[in-house]
């Protein structure tokens, strides 16, 4: 009896040397998808060195919405070897591995860029087989795991494709490697190489004479696998659907960047630094706005600056001026940034700064995940003023919560710092197209003018800092008329002149810092706290989390649903100030309390124990760079409800 194929519902993975093209081949792939109806979700894994180390991007396709990868691989496309050695153990029975003939001799020792971790885990993993330490060692273990091994020769391929366009520049030709690979892999699939070839073309849209052939390649190489190989009986399938106008594709170093030109973002600064810098270099390339904000056209102006110090500082200029003003760094960037953090705080100044975190600390991995500056975000810098602290948990999250992000700012007029990370930065999605007709600007009590019936303070002049029942001050952009005002590092007056007056303290410190309670007053729950899953009027397992867990734990869920498991699943979004009162409401019927996030410390659990005195029962941490998989997350679940679990699970899956 001939098995069914698996349609619509695999995990893709390509890998090769960084430059090699790996990226493009990923991005075609995920278009090609998502144009043939499909939901997918990719992830971004690389080095932090420029070119020659192993990089590689897997994608998952369904049927259905998914928001996690998983951890087996189902389809392996390579073009070097070490793709083979480092991902070739984990092809699931049933998948396949497409890899250059000319590389099966290719031995571990022969790959300068396996570290030494790598090779003796492969090591182990062949000798324990009795396999030799070569590539077709490590495909011939997979085959006998039951994979379905495609032995091409690119080289061939290549030449016979240059006869017939009769181009004969092999060396660069050799570049579309990536693009031949990716095509063979669809030709297995049997997916539409008409939707493959129109997401080439979109994919090298600035560039038609590069796409027109890297389409003839694709088409030739398609061709090829059809010819040669039989593939009607592989077990995977991928069919294209009538796509959906209401679903887009969206890299996630993009989604935050777009909402900034929504929101009226007029200038960023920055520093390069891995991952945050594709925001700011999106903005570079996007600078021109047809609409902005009150219907006025205009442009994005994005600083680079000579360091982290200056960006902030320029940034908190801009908003001063009455424009709305935002940065963008990761972790090393964002300590330097610290100090000027509370210049900000103390002179009430609506600043966003956009925190892509990434492992520490100092350099750390820079460009690997983590979620470890969730305290140190919240007490940044010395001494004590508001400042709002936001995380989103995914890419249409990261979207609107942009644009929430600056009308927090403006609204209390204080800091905001926006926690996306690396693993939201690095990924890329299906997901609904973002309403822009939903979305509301909102810019607090800023003035066009000061009214001519203002009071004025005992020096005569403008009081930016009025002290009233109501902590927020009227704000007015510098240079308005009669609106001369003060801006120090000092304690001030409320027209901002420097006094040290102990009375004047404590209103001023009581002003500043009793935002943070309008702001829990005022805030809509569902920017707060959010709860997902099944609850269990008796008390079950309930999960909390922040940021980027949140698909790899929503996934898990379902798997566990389906299976007649309740589990819970509270998002925090607002990390302070904390949401006590709604969380402590959201956890009422919750016995076993599960808290799951990407660093070493638990530090949300370190959060709920300081503002609801209560303690974690289970604690799922990683904390490796790699993102978390909902198989993962899955099965540390799992041995939870089933009583086996230790009270700290570490996971340590990814290469």
């Amino acid at each position: 009896m001939t098995e069914s194929k698996i349609s619509n519902s695999l995990t893709w993975v390509i890998g090769g040397a960084q430059g090699s093209g790996v990226d493009s081949a990923a991005n075609i792939f995920s278009k090609a998808c998502s144009n043939g109806g499909l939901h997918i979700f990719g992830k971004r894994e690389y080095y932090s060195n420029i070119k020659g180390e192993h990089s590689y991007f897997t994608v998952r396709v369904s049927d259905n919405q998914i928001r996690s990868h998983v951890d087996d691989i189902d389809i392996l496309v390579s073009f070097d070897a070490e793709t083979i050695f480092r991902h070739g153990d984990k092809v699931t029975k049933g998948g396949a591995i497409i890899y250059d003939s000319e590389s099966a001799n290719i031995s571990i020792q022969e790959v300068p860029t396996l570290d030494d971790y790598a090779c003796a885990r492969i090591t182990r993993i062949l000798e324990e087989v009795h396999k030799p330490l070569t590539v077709q060692g490590m495909v011939d273990y997979a085959k006998d795991n039951g994979s379905t091994l495609y032995k091409i020769p690119y080289f061939q391929i290549l030449k016979e494709f240059s006869e017939k366009v009769n181009d004969h520049s092999l060396s660069k030709l050799t570049r579309m490697t990536n693009v031949m690979a990716l095509s063979a892999s669809m030709a297995i699939l049997d997916f539409d190489s008409e939707v493959l070839a129109k997401a080439i073309k979109y994919i090298f849209k600035t560039k038609p004479k590069i796409a027109d052939v890297n389409i003839a390649a694709a088409n030739y190489s398609y061709n090829y696998i059809k010819s040669k190989f039989d593939v009607t009986g592989f077990k995977f399938k991928l069919t294209c659907n009538k796509p959906s106008s209401d679903i887009i594709l969206v890299q996630g170093s993009q989604s935050s960047a777009m909402a900034k030109i929504v929101a009226g973002c007029r200038f960023q600064t920055y520093y390069p630094i891995t991952p945050a810098s594709d925001d700011s270099e999106f903005l570079e390339s996007n600078q021109i706005m047809e609409q902005a904000y009150n219907d006025r056209k205009g442009s994005v102006l994005v600083i680079q600056t000579e360091d982290e110090i200056a960006a902030i500082t320029m940034a908190i200029g801009g908003a001063l001026t009455g424009v709305r003003s935002a940065t963008a760094t990761s972790g090393p960037g964002f300590s330097l940034m610290a100090e000027a953090l509370g210049w900000a705080g103390i002179n009430e100044v609506p600043v966003v700064v956009s925190l892509y975190q990434r492992a520490g600390p100092s350099t750390g991995l820079p460009t690997r995940h983590e979620q470890g500056d969730l305290i140190f975000a919240i007490n940044c810098g010395h001494g004590e003023f508001p400042k709002i602290v936001f995380a989103s948990g995914d890419i249409e999250e990261s979207f609107y919560d942009t644009i929430k992000a600056f009308n927090f700012a403006e609204k209390y007029q204080l800091p905001v710092i926006h926690m996306l990370d690396k693993a939201i930065a690095n990924s890329i999605m299906t997901c609904k197209i973002f309403d822009q007709h939903s979305i509301k600007i909102d810019r607090g009590h800023l003035l066009e003018n000061v009214p001519q019936s203002a009071e004025t303070g005992t020096a005569g002049n403008y009081r930016r800092f009025k002290l009233d029942i109501n902590p927020i001050s009227p704000r007015i952009a510098l240079g308005k008329e009669n609106g001369i005002f003060w801006n120090t590092g000092d304690e001030h007056t409320e027209e901002g002149h420097i006094t040290e007056d102990p009375d004047n303290r404590i209103k001023m410190m009581n002003k500043r810092m009793s935002k943070l309670d309008l702001a829990l007053k005022e805030i809509p729950d569902e920017d707060k706290a959010r709860a997902y899953g099944q609850d269990d009027p008796s008390g079950g397992v309930t999960i909390v989390s922040w940021g980027s867990t949140k698909g790899a734990i929503l996934d898990a869920i379902d798997r566990l649903v389906a299976e007649g498991k309740k589990v819970k699943f509270i998002q925090i979004r607002l990390m302070h100030p904390f949401p006590t009162t709604l969380v402590e409401k959201m956890l009422t019927n919750s016995k076993v309390l599960v808290d799951i996030e990407m660093n070493y410390t638990s530090q949300l659990g370190v959060l709920i124990k300081q503002n609801l005195s209560r303690s974690i029962d289970y604690k799922i941490v990683k904390y490796n760079g790699r993102p978390m998989s909902s198989s993962e997350v899955y099965n540390a679940l799992m041995s939870i409800i089933n009583g086996n679990a230790k009270r700290r699970i570490v996971l340590e899956h990814g290469t």
